[in-house]
């Protein structure tokens, strides 16, 4: 049997309150200046091969395979590497939704740490894998990320 249910009420009412700060903070969503931030640097760092025939499209260098899923997943419609590469505004339309995807599936991971957030994007999309690129070329290629990304925070 409860002996005080208004105080019981209050203590919840302020247990309440006190959490929702921390809750909202827990589940922020990443802002649009970070997406911006991280599209860029994604599409500066993209590898250059200096072969216009490497079957990768668009400045950020996005295979066939990975365009279609993308693109449905975005779109909600399959596009052409071909309409991906000839449309810049398409092409950062499609990279900016898989970027804040993974942006946001990073920070919650990480516990809002953005560069880390960051680091593990920048792995995702060299490898399909957010850990792992601790050393040889994915590593320069995730440090080259996260100085662009500085730059343009």
């Amino acid at each position: 049997m409860i002996k005080n249910p208004i105080r019981l009420l209050v203590n919840g009412v302020i247990v309440s309150f006190g959490l929702l700060p921390l809750l909202a903070q827990a589940q922020q969503p990443v802002s649009n200046t970070q997406v911006a931030a991280m599209v860029e640097a994604l599409r500066r760092a993209a590898p250059q091969t200096k072969n216009a025939n490497d079957g990768l499209y668009s400045e950020w260098q996005v295979k066939p395979e990975t365009l279609k899923g993308w693109s449905k997943t975005c779109l909600k419609r399959e596009i052409t590497p071909t309409q991906f590469e000839n449309s810049p505004a398409i092409a950062r339309q499609v990279i900016s939704c898989i970027t804040r995807r993974e942006l946001s599936n990073q920070f919650r991971a990480t516990n809002n740490n953005e560069i880390a957030s960051v680091r593990g994007a920048a792995c995702w999309w060299m490898t399909g894998s957010y850990t792992g690129c601790e050393k040889g070329f994915t590593a320069d290629y995730v440090q080259k990320v996260v100085r662009f990304y500085q730059q343009q925070r």
